[in-house]
């Protein structure tokens, strides 16, 4: 198990022997602002590359989203995700849209097609839902519309599509 995950697990353990105590909650938010504190202070001191590799790092980047210490923006995050995304979705024809953000839900439109193709839109939402999700985990959800046209046909198959040559 990953020394990290193996120490959040630790720590609901732990807190959950605590019962919600209100000290115990107390000591968890005085060490938040600590290590937020410090960690504003290593963006502080380091420079502009070092900063940008150490939002890239994906443990690093965790904690710079939880503590509002990130570099970029959520919109941008997300818009950096449909980047990476859109070479798939366009090998088969289609592309997401951002519409925008909204009290933490992030609204998208999945647009093209892939005639022909027997699989659904479901595998096209799962790779952008997995893609944003790992660029900006501090979103409630994600609504992805027009993930079938006219008559429920799914408007982005991805499965099996041949892709183009």
């Amino acid at each position: 198990m990953d020394p990290v995950q193996a120490a959040g697990e630790r720590i609901e353990r732990l807190l959950d022997e605590l019962d919600g105590s209100p000290v115990a909650e107390e000591l968890v938010h005085a060490l938040m602002e600590l290590y937020g504190a410090g960690l504003a202070r290593v963006l502080e001191l380091a420079d502009e590359p070092m900063v940008a590799r150490l939002a890239k790092d994906e443990l690093v980047r965790g904690l710079l989203i939880l503590h509002d210490l990130h570099p970029q923006s959520t919109v941008e995050r997300v818009t950096a995700a449909l980047e990476e995304v859109r070479p798939y979705l366009g090998s088969h024809a289609g592309d997401v849209e951002f519409i925008g953000i909204e009290d933490g839900l992030l609204h998208l439109r999945l647009t093209g097609s892939c005639d022909g193709c027997p699989s659904s839109a479901v595998t096209a939402q799962q790779a952008i839902e997995r893609t944003v999700r790992d660029a900006a985990p501090e979103l409630t959800g994600i609504e992805v519309e027009g993930a079938t046209g006219p008559g429920g046909r799914p408007l982005l198959p991805i499965v099996d599509c041949p892709v183009p040559r």
